[in-house]
């Protein structure tokens, strides 16, 4: 790129995009592509596919970048150039990656990052967000196709250039649209961001924020976020999880050895012989005899037994 010698290679802005660029073209992606431009770096040419599992799959997306001039320590612009039905073309899309919402962005994500995100934020439910789109799925799909036989027509020469050869180079690895659209509610992904991560809004794009200068720094950069850093939609379908119609009750009981119930033996009641019952009283009548004595002698003892006796 011999249109970089113009830039201070020591400037951390600068130095960060050569990087992002090297990184890209010696790790690429079968899910996206971008180019900075010739003559400014600061401006990206993307492409994406459309995320698998969905009514975008197989669809060739362009957009464009806009980085800062303090890059990577304020968030990028993007913007859609071809028509998914997802989001408006040719206007500023506010994503939680993007510079709407620099208090989100993290230094250490790239533009590999970026296009990621903006991949997983597709085939989420827009929710009416100002400058979303809401196409139903069979008008996605139909754009989905539309988008392989023509990269869109956007800006200058040197632009218009640089989205055919990465549409060419896209669609030569591209898998084809399916014909069959995917089943389940809305055609949504399992997995979804959270809700303040996949709002989009769009405002006018300002031709006057193409940069070309750069502001010199002397502070350190961190290295650029690796692709893994931001998991991607995979459209897997989780395993069906094996249905018991029997209760955990059921099933427990069922593990428990089953132990035979032994009889009780009836509760007999055993009646006293007879004569325990003659001893019984015997002892109770020799009890008060012995009392009466004892109670005619403490009357004796006293002067008292001639009134008992009768004798008074």
């Amino acid at each position: 790129m011999a249109a970089t010698a113009k830039y201070n290679r020591s400037n951390p802005a600068v130095k960060r995009i050569l990087q992002e660029v090297k990184e890209m073209q010696s790790n690429p992606s079968p899910d996206f592509m971008a180019l900075p431009l010739e003559e400014d770096i600061f401006e990206w040419q993307f492409v994406i596919l459309g995320p698998r599992d969905s009514e975008f799959e197989g669809g060739i997306y362009h957009g464009r970048i806009q980085l800062p001039s303090d890059y990577p320590f304020k968030p990028p612009s993007f913007m859609l150039l071809t028509p998914s039905g997802r989001f408006e073309i040719q206007k500023k899309i506010c994503l939680s990656i993007s510079n709407y919402h620099p208090e989100h962005w993290q230094p250490s994500w790239s533009v590999r990052t970026a296009l990621v995100a903006l991949i997983a934020f597709m085939p989420t439910n827009p929710g009416g967000a100002l400058g979303s789109l809401d196409y139903k799925k069979e008008d996605r799909r139909a754009l989905a196709i539309k988008s392989r036989e023509a990269p869109p027509k956007f800006g200058s020469p040197e632009r218009q250039k640089l989205i055919d050869e990465i549409h060419d180079q896209m669609l030569s690895k591209a898998p084809p649209v399916p014909q069959a659209l995917p089943s389940g509610p809305n055609g949504e992904s399992d997995q979804l961001p959270a809700p303040d991560s996949t709002g989009v809004y769009t405002d006018k794009d300002d031709e006057g924020d193409n940069i070309t200068g750069v502001s010199g720094s002397s502070s350190g950069l961190p290295e650029p976020e690796s692709e893994s850093g931001v998991p991607e939609n995979t459209g897997e379908t989780p395993a069906a999880e094996v249905i018991d119609h029997h209760p955990p009750e059921a099933r427990h009981r069922e593990n428990i050895p089953r132990v035979p119930l032994v009889p009780q033996n009836p509760v007999v009641a055993i009646q006293k012989p007879k004569h325990d019952r003659l001893l019984t009283l015997t002892a109770f009548g020799l009890t008060l005899a012995i009392m009466a004595l004892v109670i005619k002698k403490f009357l004796k003892i006293n002067g008292l037994a001639g009134f008992i006796e009768g004798k008074f």
